[in-house]
């Protein structure tokens, strides 16, 4: 009886230790938008899920990659294995395809919509979904986040979202967006309107640490945008609004360096 029972002990810790260690369970290319009318929404709007083997309950961050709106490709980043991921990608913007900086933003709160949606399915919590983002991804992460009327469409409240995490994101209208929308003002004259994050700071709005490269490294103006964007949040009332800015760091090492805040943001390690 005691030998069985010892055996019984062990073999549970081996399980324990075993799944400790399982790897994570991915699925590729799933469609967010299915049932969309255009080819190229059905095609472009899908997205890859990394969940934690075994685990219950766990958190979920929603990636969006960067590329200016106009480039770039959906992947996984390096955060802990007891954290899913849902990274996504969204319709890109060229001078054949006639698309907006709407239509990059409606996809990406559609993708966050999906993850509300059916997290749970995989055993993850929807009301620990964080959503972030590198550069363009950041701008999204943040339009996303702040205005609510865009997760409205989808039948969601932004404040749904367990908190926001974009690295390096454009905080005035985005440059691409203003390009596409045939606005022929230099690049870096700021212009803030609805589809600038900075038009939507506030109190009223989900916990946001934004992350940012150093100046002069960093891609010009984005540091001081973001800082104003965190400062006016502060000033407005917001209960958790941080930012940090990544010593030495270009608009490229910005990620690299980013991401591990977004793991301990995500984790409540944050300080």
């Amino acid at each position: 009886m005691g030998i069985n029972l010892s055996a019984r002990i062990t073999a549970l810790v081996f399980a324990s230790v075993l799944s400790a260690f399982a790897e994570p369970k991915v699925t590729k290319d799933i469609p967010y938008r299915p049932d969309a009318e255009s080819e190229y929404t059905r095609e472009s709007c899908k997205l890859d899920l990394k969940i934690p083997d075994g685990a219950k309950d766990f958190k979920t961050v929603v990636w969006f990659h960067g590329g200016g709106l106009t480039g770039g490709n959906k992947s996984f980043i390096r955060i802990s294995d007891d954290i899913a991921q849902v990274a996504v990608n969204y319709r890109l913007m060229t001078k054949e395809n006639g698309l907006k900086g709407e239509d990059c933003i409606e996809d990406a709160a559609a993708a966050v919509a999906w993850t509300l949606d059916h997290i749970a399915e995989y055993g993850g919590d929807p009301g620990k979904v964080y959503v972030t983002g590198m550069s363009a991804g950041g701008y999204l992460t943040m339009m996303v986040g702040m205005d609510p009327k865009w997760l409205k469409a989808f039948g969601h409240s932004n404040k749904e979202i367990a908190g926001l995490a974009p690295i390096s994101g454009q905080a005035t209208k985005h440059f691409a967006v203003r390009e596409f929308a045939g606005d022929t003002d230099p690049q870096f004259l700021p212009k803030i309107d609805a589809l600038a994050p900075l038009a939507h700071v506030g109190a009223d709005f989900p916990p946001i640490v934004s992350i940012c490269g150093q100046p002069p490294y960093e891609w010009k103006c984005r540091a001081e945008e973001n800082r104003l964007l965190i400062a006016s949040c502060v000033a407005l009332g917001h209960p958790w609004a941080r930012y940090v800015e990544l010593p030495l760091s270009d608009h490229g090492r910005a990620k690299t360096g980013g991401v591990p805040y977004v793991e301990m943001f995500v984790k409540g390690r944050l300080p």
